[in-house]
């Protein structure tokens, strides 16, 4: 069986989101699972989330290196020595990657673009925050830039803490789907901050050719499942 790295997909064209259940069984599986993502939130029609949906950061400073596959930009650390913790259980932060624009919409706004912090505990369970984001014009560093310990592309190596992707107002809402891309396996606990975060063009700038515009898988179904709002 062929795994993700060896069949080649994109979002367009034969091998595009369409055809991807349909280009090896790896993928073929993946899909088979109900509660695929992303998905339209609706504020409206959420549950009240409980202590059983919180989500607690310990974020810190540590090193990173960045490469581009899969479509997009992604930093992943050296040490995975940021994590979170969700019913008790520990998720190691592994890689952050983007798509322009966002993939999951939140009362009908859909944001130029989405951070994903991907995270995973030691059976290999993955737990996906997502991070809504404005693009704002300028062509100074700023933002991710200035707080960052150390940046240098040409090494390739980073060194910062990732809260710098968070936006400062932690309310955030969460539910059962899926991976994004190739194999799309689930189930996948989300969680889509309510607040967008701010990302200058000119951090952006620095990927202008590894990030692929239209990089965002299309929305999928709800099939009724639930989610919760938490504040």
């Amino acid at each position: 069986m062929k795994r993700n790295l060896d069949v080649p997909w994109s979002y367009s064209g034969t091998n595009g989101p369409e055809y991807w259940h349909t280009l090896c069984d790896w993928y073929a599986e993946g899909a088979q699972f109900a509660y695929q993502s992303p998905i339209a939130i609706t504020s409206g029609e959420t549950l009240a989330g409980t202590k059983k949906h919180r989500l607690t950061f310990s974020y810190q400073v540590e090193k990173f290196t960045e490469k581009e596959f899969k479509n997009t930009i992604h930093f992943v650390p050296f040490d995975c020595q940021s994590y979170v913790l969700f019913e008790g259980e520990k998720y190691g932060l592994t890689d952050i990657h983007y798509h322009l624009p966002s993939e999951h919409i939140l009362d009908n706004q859909q944001a130029p673009l989405e951070i994903h912090l991907v995270h995973m505990k030691k059976d290999g369970t993955n737990l996906v925050v997502g991070v809504l984001c404005d693009i704002l014009p300028g062509v100074l560093p700023d933002g991710p830039l200035k707080q960052a310990q150390r940046w240098d592309l040409k090494a390739h190596i980073e060194v910062f803490n990732p809260n710098l992707f968070l936006p400062t107002e932690k309310s955030y809402f969460h539910y059962v789907g899926s991976l994004t891309t190739p194999p799309t396996k689930g189930p996948i606990n989300w969680f889509v901050f309510k607040a967008r975060h701010q990302i200058s063009r000119a951090f952006l700038s620095q990927f202008q050719e590894e990030i692929l515009k239209g990089n965002n898988r299309p929305l999928q179904e709800k099939k009724g499942r639930p989610i919760y709002f938490c504040e």
